[in-house]
């Protein structure tokens, strides 16, 4: 629909008036780290970046932005891989609403096993609050220390603990969400069962903002593990790992807690370029897995089974080498090999990450083929393999030293067909292009390509009911 102009100062003074002088960003130096993602790549122009301390304010923040037909972007951490947590480079400069000085934890329930926080919190401190509890908030991400709450939410963030505890979404037991219109929607439940109708939380969780803004979640807290054993193992190939998996599975049960694959091209990047980052074999190995077993009971019950299921995968001859961690110094070393992936691609290169997700025993093909399909575009361009094996997701990256980026004739329409051949690959073999990073911008065209248009229409329904105007973070989500 046609919006008039914006008069950006009046908005900005009653922002101004509203939140303080100092919760209204509006120079170019101060907004900068909101209107770029992390990465350099995308960029936008911003009316200002709105900081409000409280629920109070981010529904008053949002009625104001609605009278004024200004459109209204969250932003948590700002880490997102698919620029869903930066302005447009087109339309209406939104204001970026900022809920970092959101941070409150508003309280635990031990044995409810549960935690209330606001939208702000860093997920390490989450973690870490639990941990002070003798809880586990078990979703655990590479950024960590630096994305938040809201933002998992709003993208349902996966990450290594997928395989034994969930993604977000089935990590959150309540919502508390500024609708469009400003409304406050207390939906801060601490209950497991609650058959009262829709499960409205739901529609916000992986939503990107384009529904609401959520403000505070009730949170799933499990029991903190008191064992832990970690291994480092180089699977001969990656259908030697599906059947290494299948047996953790089998006989550790929900004391496996990892699955992580990675292959030799993206082990030598992080070694490269990560600091104090060690290569837990004397050698790269082409393949390489970190699995994790934990528990609260019998240590010596776990280092048992991991010690068994690594001698079976020998003697099937699944297994080149393995190294045990021995140590707590030592099993942080080899996470942290796993944790630097993102920081080490950022600098060797231009990787285009895909997100995909198949069968878990279609993995291996889904690999073998992506690298065929890449190859044929693109002959002898490296490929990184970062795969959260125990669920089927596997980012798979068409990866570029900048020199070659650099001499591509065309690279958004290089870019755009590596990223299409891949998501046709998974699309063929049952599975998706988009796991735990969201759609964003970037996932717009896969979005259209890939999703069923009854399911489109349905999306967009809920969304013309929710958002009529569509103020909340237009131009990703839905095509």
């Amino acid at each position: 629909m046609e919006r008039t102009m914006v008069d950006a100062d009046s908005m900005v003074s009653r922002l101004k008036a509203l939140l303080g002088d100092d919760g209204v960003l509006t120079s170019a130096a101060d907004m900068d780290g909101f209107v770029e993602d992390w990465r350099g790549r995308h960029r936008g122009p911003a009316l200002c970046v709105a900081l409000p301390a409280n629920t109070e304010a981010v529904s008053e923040v949002v009625r104001l932005c609605a009278e004024h037909g200004v459109p209204v972007l969250p932003q948590g951490g700002n880490t997102s891989l698919c620029a869903g947590a930066v302005p447009r480079a087109e339309g209406i400069a939104p204001v970026v609403l900022s809920l970092s000085r959101m941070r409150r934890i508003r309280g635990i329930d031990i044995v409810n096993g549960s935690m209330t926080v606001e939208a702000g919190c860093v997920l390490q401190t989450v973690q870490e609050t639990a941990a002070s509890h003798g809880r586990l908030y078990p979703v655990s991400l590479g950024a960590e220390g630096s994305c938040q709450i809201g933002g998992n939410l709003s993208t349902n963030a996966g990450g290594t603990g997928v395989l034994r505890y969930g993604n977000t979404r089935e990590n959150v037991l309540g919502l508390e969400v500024v609708l469009p219109d400003g409304t406050i929607w207390n939906g801060l439940r601490a209950l497991r069962k609650d058959n009262t109708g829709y499960d409205l939380k739901q529609l916000f969780i992986g939503a990107e903002g384009t529904l609401g803004v959520i403000t505070a979640a009730t949170l799933k807290l499990h029991p903190l593990p008191t064992h832990r054993e970690i291994a480092w193992f180089a699977p001969v190939d990656p259908a030697a790992a599906v059947r290494i998996l299948g047996r953790f599975q089998q006989v550790c049960s929900d004391r496996l807690t990892a699955f992580e694959m990675i292959n030799a091209t993206q082990l030598d990047l992080v070694l490269r370029h990560v600091p104090d980052r060690r290569n837990p074999f004397d050698t790269l190995r082409e393949w390489n897995v970190l699995v994790e077993l934990s528990d609260v009971e019998s240590g010596e019950a776990i280092a048992a089974l991991m010690q068994a299921t690594l001698e079976w995968a020998v003697e099937e001859e699944l297994v080149e080498d393995a190294v045990l961690a021995s140590s707590e110094a030592q099993r942080m070393a080899l996470w942290e090999v796993r944790h630097s992936v993102s920081e080490a691609n950022k600098k060797g290169g231009m990787g285009l990450v895909t997100d995909c997700a198949v069968p878990v025993s279609a993995v291996p093909e889904f690999i073998a083929r992506a690298t065929a399909a890449v190859h044929a575009i693109e002959p002898g361009l490296d490929v990184l393999v970062v795969a959260h094996m125990g669920d089927g997701n596997a980012h798979f990256v068409p990866f570029f030293t900048f020199e070659r980026w650099n001499t591509l004739a065309d690279r958004d329409a290089t870019a755009s067909a590596l990223r299409t051949c891949v998501n046709d690959v998974a699309h063929e073999l049952g599975g998706t292009f988009s796991a735990e990073h969201g759609i964003g911008q970037t996932g717009l065209p896969a979005m259209a390509k890939y999703k069923d248009p009854a399911e489109l229409a349905l999306m967009r329904t809920i969304k013309h009911a929710l958002d009529p105007r569509n103020l909340f973070n237009p131009g990703r989500l839905l095509p």
